[in-house]
């Protein structure tokens, strides 16, 4: 029993051995297999880097067969271009050496001149030392010969030749002084020619009469009112007349004084939109629009000043300036025509180099005096001086607002442009005009004048009396009388006459000879 069990352990053990042998075995062999695949993969691997080094390498060996061709065609072509470089050095040494020599050439050439100029020199030295003893040895004898010293003959001479030619040269002087008052009064015209050429502005004049439209004609019975009232209410509180006609859907408001029309043109539209016609609407409406009136004239008078650059001007001396813009002189508006005053003047002070803010601020307020004219007593230019002082303008411009009338001597340039500013802006066609008796009287004056001289046959006043147009008798006036009658004439006009502008005067002496042949 013991040997079976012994036998049975040892078949067990031997059983168990084979087993573990087998398992062994089995599991070695894998891993000898996973062992070849893996050296099998790192020797392809290896395979594979062998041939990139391969191919590496031959790329590495073209490279260096490119870049060895290379070098020797830049080393060839740096040889080429050092071999040039060299030729030209050589050239230009070459012409170095030819310049160098020809330098020295002329540098030998002109101290050769120079020793020649230098010997001339002395020559002339000594030639002027000779001719100064022999002019003093022949002064000295016709001092003697003549028995006048150089001073007593000196005089003597001038004395002779001032009393010889004193009449040519007067003649040359005058002369002189007429080509330069002509070209001064050329340049100055066309100074002129060209600033109102720049400038452009409105030529219309102001009316005295203010037209106010009304939607039907049964509101002019609500403006009258019962038995007047409500007219003669609005009249007395705006200072207009109101002119009620038969003219359809509208009435007329006249007046000369721009500022009370225009409140009434506000007052009268405000009524009529609104509809209660009655004396104390009426004055309230009026009231109300005389200080819409006052606001527009400080607005009117810093547009005036915006638009030419003015800065820093009080506003009560605002108010003054927008006051112009309700005043009127000949039916040209004062601060239109101020305004464009300042336009010109500042070109004109561009073209001479004056200053062109003190011109500006001049022709601005060179006027300002017509805005208080009625309640202040004194001229314009006085009144003028005084409110720009009170409201501490400086001296410059007060000295031009003082002297655009020539009250007071013009001291510089920006008062004369000033007045010639004024002058333009007042004498251009359609800035002014005047009543049609006055305009008549003056043109028959004009013709009176110029008849009254002998030997004129007509005289004809043309261009709205810019230009005088005179005939004369040939038998009595010769061409110098001609000449002379039309200065005489322009001279007369002058001292006699007022007009607006310069007057032509044009003579004409005509001479006709008739003859028949039979």
């Amino acid at each position: 029993m013991e040997y079976t069990i012994v036998f049975l352990a040892l078949l067990a053990g031997v059983f168990l051995g084979l087993l573990t042998g087998w398992f062994w075995f089995s599991k070695g062999k894998k891993i000898s297999a996973s062992l070849q695949a893996e050296i099998n993969e790192k020797e392809h691997a290896l395979s594979k880097l062998e041939n990139q080094i391969v191919q590496i390498k031959n790329q590495a060996k073209t490279a260096e067969a490119e870049a060895r061709a290379q070098a020797r065609e830049i080393l060839s072509e740096a040889k080429l271009q050092a071999s040039e470089m060299e030729t030209r050095l050589e050239k230009m040494e070459g012409r170095l050496e030819e310049k160098e020599k020809s330098l020295d050439e002329k540098v030998r050439d002109i101290e050769r001149q120079r020793n020649n100029l230098q010997s001339q020199q002395d020559d002339v030295s000594k030639l002027k030392t000779e001719l100064s003893a022999a002019s003093q040895q022949h002064r000295t004898a016709l001092e003697q010969v003549a028995k006048l010293s150089e001073e007593e003959a000196k005089k003597q001479l001038s004395g002779e030749l001032e009393h010889e030619f004193s009449g040519y040269f007067a003649s040359q002087i005058k002369l002189q002084k007429q080509h330069l008052q002509e070209e001064y009064e050329d340049e100055a015209k066309n100074l002129l020619a060209e600033a109102m050429q720049r400038y452009a502005s409105e030529v219309a004049t102001e009316s005295t009469a203010t037209i106010v439209q009304l939607p039907s004609d049964d509101v002019k019975g609500k403006i009258i009112g019962k038995e007047g009232r409500n007219i003669i209410a609005f009249e007395k509180m705006t200072g207009v007349d109101i002119i009620i006609d038969d003219t359809p859907g509208a009435i007329v408001i006249s007046g000369y004084d721009l500022a009370r029309r225009y409140v009434a043109k506000l007052a009268m539209e405000k009524l009529i939109k609104d509809g209660r016609i009655q004396p104390a609407r009426i004055e309230e409406v009026v009231t109300k629009m005389k200080q819409e009136v006052g606001k527009m004239m400080l607005e009117f008078g810093k547009r005036a000043t915006d638009e030419l650059g003015i800065k820093n001007y009080p506003q009560d001396l605002l108010k003054i300036i927008g006051r112009l813009r309700f005043r009127t002189s000949y039916g040209q508006n004062i601060l239109k025509h101020s305004v464009e005053m300042a336009h010109i003047g500042r070109m004109l002070a561009q073209e001479i180099g004056a200053d062109e803010q003190i011109v500006a601020e001049g022709c601005l307020l060179h006027d300002i005096g017509k805005a208080l004219d009625h309640e202040v007593s004194g001229t314009h230019v006085e009144i003028g001086v005084e409110i720009c002082k009170r409201f501490k303008v400086r001296p410059e411009v007060v000295h031009c607002i003082a002297a655009h009338h020539e009250d007071i001597p013009m001291e510089s340039p920006e008062a004369f442009i000033v007045a010639a500013a004024d002058a333009i802006s007042g004498a251009r066609p359609g800035s002014r005009r005047e009543s049609m008796e006055a305009y008549i009287q003056r043109l028959k004056e004009l013709e009176e004048l110029a008849k009254s001289f002998p030997g004129v046959e007509r005289a004809f006043a043309i261009s709205a009396g810019r230009e005088i147009r005179i005939y004369v008798d040939t038998a009595k006036v010769d061409d110098l009388g001609q000449e002379k009658m039309a200065k005489d004439i322009a001279k007369k006009v002058e001292d006699e006459l007022t007009y607006p502008g310069v007057i032509k005067v044009n003579v004409i002496r005509e001479r006709r000879i008739e003859a028949s042949a039979t």
